[in-house]
């Protein structure tokens, strides 16, 4: 799994450098990642192709995109734009720390009691 605290405005100056950071970070293709939104009190809809593609990566690779605490401006964009429906998004760090935790961990085989 793999952290990010993202902090300013992300908008169309800025967007490149998050997608740019979140590839340099995330060590494999497969890792969840979990970006901590709680100290970026704007973000443009220059964000969501980010945001997105990093979803669509990690989905492709098993794996998932965790937004974390977006404060009230970001959590706005999500809404109208109806992103937040494709997108996990949890109140808390430590919410989403724990949904991506539980989504990497193996799904039980077979599953039923003998």
């Amino acid at each position: 799994m793999t952290v990010i605290a993202v902090a300013g405005e992300v908008d169309i100056t800025t967007a490149h450098l998050l997608d740019d950071y979140i590839g340099r970070t995330r060590r494999h293709q497969g890792d969840h990642v979990v970006l901590d939104l709680s100290e970026v009190p704007y973000m443009s809809s220059a964000a969501l192709p980010v945001l997105l593609e990093t979803h669509l990566v990690a989905f492709s690779n098993g794996a998932s995109l965790h937004l974390a605490a977006p404060q009230r401006g970001p959590a706005q964009l999500l809404d109208v734009t109806e992103a937040k429906g494709m997108l996990k998004v949890h109140g808390t760090v430590e919410q989403a720390i724990r949904a991506a935790l539980q989504a990497a961990q193996p799904s039980p085989v077979g599953g039923g009691v003998a």
